[in-house]
């Protein structure tokens, strides 16, 4: 079922890909269960190069134990790559993915994504411009540009709406390929209801919560 419904899923961000030059890259953490119970538990832990580990979300300064989701979006919102990673696994590490799947392109990451040695391997092998904010601190410091910060906020919205509407924290299967099948599953539905916005109605296409038909 999982390899079915990627084949889908991809076809159906191939319309939103025709003139995106510019895209968006951003983690979330999948949180399987409350913390206290993480020594407890026995979900995805069949075998151990996929069982989840602890992490950190940083924008909440707290300990989770799961997996995090790795996502590339375009800049209205239409997730185009993503993957699983356990909670430890650092957001810069995704990177190595990217450059195999996309190039030609501007990517816009937050503060998680700064790195010089990742910035140049991807212009050298995938001609890939890497944009993130610096640190003030940092020598040669510069704001990074108001649009670029205004368009990353547009990945926050779409993992906000997977949240929310279709629940992707809310997956009860005891397998991880269960696990991963129905995250797919909930990113499909979304990119489906995106599509529908589009090419039928002509009409916004994060208006997720009008009635489709």
């Amino acid at each position: 079922m999982f390899n079915y419904s990627e084949i889908i899923r991809k076809k159906l961000t191939q319309g939103f890909e025709e003139i995106e030059n510019h895209f968006i890259v951003d983690s979330m953490p999948l949180e399987i269960c409350k913390f206290p119970r993480h020594n407890r538990i026995k979900i995805c832990k069949e075998d151990f190069s996929t069982s989840p580990k602890k992490g950190i979300c940083a924008s909440q300064y707290q300990l989770f134990y799961g997996y995090k989701i790795h996502a590339v979006c375009t800049f209205s919102g239409v997730i185009i790559l993503f993957n699983l990673t356990k909670a430890n696994v650092d957001d810069i590490h995704y990177l190595a993915d990217v450059k195999e799947q996309i190039a030609d392109c501007i990517l816009i990451g937050d503060k998680g994504y700064l790195s010089a040695s990742y910035q140049l391997d991807l212009f050298q092998t995938a001609n890939i411009r890497l944009e993130t904010p610096v640190r003030a601190n940092q020598n040669n410091y510069k704001k990074q540009p108001y649009i670029h910060r205004k368009t990353r906020k547009k990945i926050e919205t779409f993992f906000s709406q997977l949240c929310d509407q279709f629940m992707i924290r809310r997956i009860y299967a005891k397998s991880f390929l269960g696990f991963k099948t129905g995250i797919l599953a909930k990113i499909s539905a979304l990119t489906l209801v995106q599509y529908i916005n589009k090419f039928f109605f002509d009409r916004n296409i994060n208006n997720i919560k009008i009635q489709i038909i």
